[in-house]
């Protein structure tokens, strides 16, 4: 197999050919088909605090889907040829793809436990399938898990980009009354587009639809702070986003007596019901597809920002 593996931090990704895997008793062997670019890699290549987490000599990439090649002794839910998604969360050996010392999919081939993966159903692509599993999932999750988003909530969303897109359209197929807050004019149409009642440029302005929850999907300098103060009394702000974590107003959060939850991925669960809400049509994952070869410059233009859709390298 071949993939773009990970050196050190503030060195570039390097195509390195390795011997092609073989599963352990209860994991699976997975011909990479897609596999969706997420900001955290550039936080691997850019900032050393990630060192800890990403290992050196490891392929990066944990956003993929694919058809299993190979199976374990112990593995019964899953057979060669099957189409899967893998969720990219910890499982129970403590390892996640490209993180914790396990290779990654911006590759050929991977591995994955059976735990961790997920059937695709008919009329989801690979490249749907794959973005689903990280920024769908993620987003669903601090959504309708985390935050606890019913129908006829009121509920602000900040930062329309990879993640926030994905919140903004699931939000609303659950019946969620969406408002959204983005300095960006076209990420602002694409969430009225996608059903959002009103977009607004930045978060304090979410304070006049009194939302009992706002999800901080950006985590910017004054993200949060502006979230905190903006959401309704009793409120919760749900935080996604990890740019420059800035700092919350505690006077805000205890006399307004609103709560400050931490969401961070999420599970199998949430993927499969992304997949059911992709293949009834009422779900279009917004996504741009790269080739293989391209990872590198796609992990420098999602590193300059301002994308409007996932981007998805395609590995034939």
């Amino acid at each position: 197999m071949i993939g773009w593996e990970f050196q050190h931090t503030h060195e570039p990704l390097k195509l390195v050919e390795k011997p092609d895997p073989v599963p352990e008793a209860d994991m699976v062997v997975v011909d990479v088909k897609a596999c969706g670019l997420c900001h955290s890699d550039v936080g691997a290549l850019d900032d050393e605090s990630w060192q800890n987490l990403v290992w050196p000599n490891t392929y990066l990439g944990h956003e993929f889907a694919g058809l299993i090649s190979a199976v374990g002794s112990e593995v019964k839910n899953f057979k060669v040829g099957d189409r899967v998604g893998v969720c990219p969360t910890k499982d129970s050996r403590g390892q996640n793809p490209s993180y914790f010392g396990r290779d990654g999919a911006y590759a050929t081939k991977a591995v994955a436990p059976e735990e961790r993966l997920v059937h695709i159903p008919e009329g989801v692509s690979f490249v749907d399938a794959a973005a689903a599993t990280d920024a769908g999932m993620t987003s669903y999750h601090a959504i309708m898990v985390a935050g606890g988003m019913k129908p006829g909530t009121k509920i602000g969303i900040i930062g329309i980009g990879g993640l926030g897109q994905w919140g903004v359209r699931a939000a609303v197929l659950k019946g969620g009354e969406v408002y959204v807050a983005t300095r960006n004019p076209e990420a602002q149409k694409i969430a009225l587009d996608m059903g959002a009642k009103a977009a607004v440029s930045t978060p304090k302005e979410l304070k006049e639809f009194n939302c009992e929850m706002i999800v901080d999907f950006a985590g910017g300098e004054t993200t949060t702070s502006e979230a905190i103060n903006a959401v309704a009394e009793y409120g919760r702000v749900v935080l996604v986003g990890m740019a420059t974590m800035s700092e919350c107003n505690a006077y805000d959060l205890i006399n307004n007596r609103r709560r400050l939850i931490g969401s961070g991925g999420g599970d199998c669960e949430d993927i499969e019901e992304l997949y059911r809400m992709i293949a009834s049509g009422d779900l279009v994952p917004r996504t741009e597809v790269i080739s293989f070869d391209e990872i590198p410059a796609g992990l420098d233009r999602l590193r300059q920002g301002g994308l409007t859709r996932r981007l998805v390298a395609v590995m034939d």
